[in-house]
């Protein structure tokens, strides 16, 4: 029992630090979220084996399985590679996200001014480089999280962030993108990424971070869970 157990700690361990080890290339395949389910299915099964608890297996076959998260397809890297060259020197940025999504951050200084829900015209081309992408990948969809600074209360702020990204949901459905592709939520002035202590601080913080995301097509197509997204 006690060899058993030693075992199955060795396994539960390499098998996360391999998964957070992932390269950036591997983490780009289209394959490595089926690949990922395949393998923590097997690696569940084993562990259940070795353990005696085939339900124990399985919960962590599942678990590790989760980890690859999205597909990161072609479309997307081609998006990617789009949204750097829309957003040079912008100050917006634009990553691929550990479970692979693409993730623009769009500061107050392109997105809104001060108590406004309304998007700047700066913003527009971004959107639209964006719609071309979801046009031409009509798997994908995003999920659109408004932030405040911290100017005025949370009363003010928790709707003011949703309304920025329902003015942003807004615009993107205006240019042909069906509505159930576009989920949003806001989160108000509660995750800075600065300080609120100078206007310019504070425009990076009254933002919105669009998040573009391929689920595996064997999936119910869902944004990523977020309290209050809809």
């Amino acid at each position: 029992m006690l060899l058993k157990k030693l075992i199955l700690s060795v396994l539960i361990v390499t098998l996360f630090v391999g998964c957070a080890n992932l390269s950036e290339s591997q983490r780009s395949t289209a394959t490595g979220t089926a690949a990922g389910t395949g393998i923590g299915a097997a690696a569940g099964a084993v562990i259940g084996a070795i353990a005696g608890d085939p339900a124990l297996g399985a919960g962590i076959g599942a678990g590790v399985g989760a980890i690859g998260g999205y597909l990161w397809s072609s479309h997307m890297e081609k998006q990617k590679q789009q949204m750097e060259q829309v957003t040079a020197g912008t100050g917006i940025e634009v990553t691929q996200t550990q479970n692979n999504q693409l993730k623009m951050n769009v500061p107050g200084d392109f997105s809104f001014d001060t108590g406004k829900a309304d998007i700047k015209p700066e913003m527009q081309p971004v959107l639209n480089s964006m719609v071309a992408g979801l046009k031409n990948n009509p798997n994908s969809q995003v999920n659109i999280i408004g932030h405040t600074d911290n100017t005025g209360s949370d009363a003010v702020n928790n709707p003011l962030s949703v309304n920025r990204a329902a003015s942003t949901r807004s615009y993107i459905v205006s240019q042909g993108v069906a509505m159930n592709r576009v989920h949003i939520d806001g989160h108000g002035s509660s995750e800075p990424v600065a300080s609120n202590d100078t206007a310019t601080d504070r425009a990076k913080n009254r933002r919105v971070e669009i998040l573009m995301f391929e689920p595996p097509q064997s999936q119910t197509q869902q944004p990523p869970s977020q309290p209050g997204t809809y």
